[in-house]
């Protein structure tokens, strides 16, 4: 309009001074008409031009806030709306590790010398998970995380959940059992290669829902679900029926876990402390898939527990027979309860937890032999970190103050010393013989195999963790886990302590 304004003015004065320099042309009305006209022809164009001025502003301004953010960085690759309530993000988790037992006694089956078979040393693809996750309407977040590894396709997670306010939100779908500390923290940010003993206990992913929230100016988080229902240490795709529920009744969960001086500056803001429980009535069955299949542990809602590191199973119950109903089963009530903590200040972390299980089981023998018991197992673990580079160490993976770079020749990347110990235990039940008659006739006679099931396992562990930048991890975990029981001599009439597993571990994980 200035420019409008500064046209027509210069033409009114160029034409009063004509008028004023010029009688003759002045006294002109015809000149003067003409001008007049120009004037005007004049405004209408610069009135058209001012327009389209402004609407090609209007426009850039309308495509500037419908265009879509589209961003790539250590987060992953995704794209928002401009108002942030939409959003799609691409993110993924790649672990190849190595696996070596130089002692030469990770046996992967049989339980003496006469029959253990030794265990490979391998290179594995661990875990190869892309992800989609984002949100919508700013409030539904939701995610779909698969795995391909171990040449299978499983889907870990697929849920929504709704955030209506910080402390009321609705998960729904496939997700973790909001239990064990160590099983709820990310796939990429534990210390070790592999979760420790007491995971052997902790309930992994189930489908159901939950409601979930902070209190207390975040320093309260809440959980409270109700699922299927799944094996200790399991999810609900390893059942036969992948992902369904295998019992007709359901599991509650309740999980609390407090950070109390986190708001608060000192030597006490990185505490956490909580407690998680669930309760169940899972029965299984005693009888075998077929006449020519032994019972599995989907068919009797029992587990089977696997070392850490080596991942060997060291102890599982009686299975039944081919075509026979004589293996143990789970029938009846099981309660889970794990008090946890964890502790951070500057580099240095702790994290600890002991998980207790109460399980009803049962077991039919021929003759009419019949028995019932609550078997009680418990296991625990402590974990010590160091982060060498001066790192603020946390519950999630550590921020390097200077990536490597080889190129650049500058930084170091991220370094932590880790160290653990960690352990389960069987109830003596589990292996106590019922019937009466000599010790040949009722060998057979107990939940477990004295011959081929540990009472109790016993792991320490030591590692180090290179965090090349945010997204590159290289780990070296040694382990060495001890038995009491599980083994016999080679005519298998003595009972002996299974041979200590030695397990040398490595990882290259990238994850964004």
């Amino acid at each position: 309009m200035a420019f409008k304004q500064k046209i027509i003015a210069s033409l009114i004065v160029g034409g009063g001074a004509l008028a004023a320099t010029s009688p003759a042309l002045a006294n002109d009305s015809d000149e003067l008409e003409k001008l007049r006209a120009l004037v005007q022809e004049l405004d209408q164009k610069i009135s058209v031009l001012d327009r389209k001025s402004e609407i090609a502003e209007e426009e850039a301004a309308a495509k500037k806030n419908q265009t879509p953010i589209v961003s790539a960085s250590d987060q992953g690759f995704g794209i928002k709306s401009v108002d942030g309530n939409f959003e799609l993000r691409l993110r993924g988790q790649v672990q190849t590790d190595g696996r070596y037992y130089p002692g030469g006694d990770g046996f992967a089956s049989g339980n003496s010398d006469a029959t253990a078979q030794q265990a490979p040393n391998t290179f594995l693809l661990k875990q190869f998970r892309p992800a989609l996750q984002g949100a919508l309407w700013g409030k539904y977040d939701f995610l779909l995380l698969s795995d391909f590894a171990g040449g299978k396709t499983v889907v870990q997670d697929a849920y929504v959940d709704a955030k209506f306010v910080p402390w009321f939100q609705l998960k729904a779908g496939k997700q973790k059992t909001p239990f064990g500390i160590e099983r709820l923290q990310g796939e990429s940010d534990g210390k070790f290669i592999e979760r420790a003993l007491p995971n052997d206990l902790v309930p992994n992913r189930d489908i159901g829902v939950q409601v979930h929230g902070k209190v207390a100016n975040d320093t309260v988080e809440y959980a409270l679900g109700y699922f299927n229902g799944v094996i200790d240490g399991g999810s609900s795709d390893s059942f036969s029926n992948s992902d369904t529920d295998n019992n007709t009744d359901k599991d509650f969960v309740a999980r609390v876990f407090t950070t109390p001086f986190k708001n608060e500056p000192g030597f006490l803001q990185g505490l956490g402390f909580g407690i998680a429980a669930t309760y169940g009535d899972q029965r299984g069955s005693g009888t075998g898939a077929s006449s020519t299949a032994a019972q599995t542990s989907t068919e009797s809602l029992l587990p089977s527990f696997k070392s850490a590191l080596g991942q060997l199973t060291f102890f599982k119950y009686r299975t039944a027979s081919a075509g026979a109903a004589d293996g143990t089963y789970g029938d009846g009530e099981r309660l889970r309860w794990s008090p946890q903590f964890y502790y951070y200040n500057g580099p240095f972390g702790l994290l600890g937890e002991y998980v207790r299980v109460s399980q009803d089981v049962s077991r039919n023998l021929s003759g009419n032999i019949h028995r019932h018991d609550t078997l009680d197992n418990d296991a625990w673990q402590i974990v010590a970190s160091w982060l060498l580079t001066g790192e603020v160490a946390g519950y999630t993976n550590p921020l390097p103050k200077r990536p490597f770079d080889l190129e650049k020749g500058t930084g170091l990347g991220a370094w932590e010393l880790v160290a653990r110990y960690s352990e389960v235990n069987v109830d003596d039940k589990a292996f106590d013989p019922f019937g009466t008659g000599s010790a040949s006739t009722t060998q057979g006679r107990s939940y477990a195999d004295p011959r081929a099931a540990v009472r109790k396992a016993s792991a320490w562990a030591g590692g180090v963790n290179w965090y090349l930048n945010k997204n590159i991890k290289l780990a070296l975990d040694y382990e060495e886990t001890s038995f009491d029981g599980g083994w016999t001599d080679k005519a298998g009439s003595a009972y002996l302590d299974r041979p200590t597993e030695k397990v040398l571990s490595t990882r290259l994980q990238v994850a964004f």
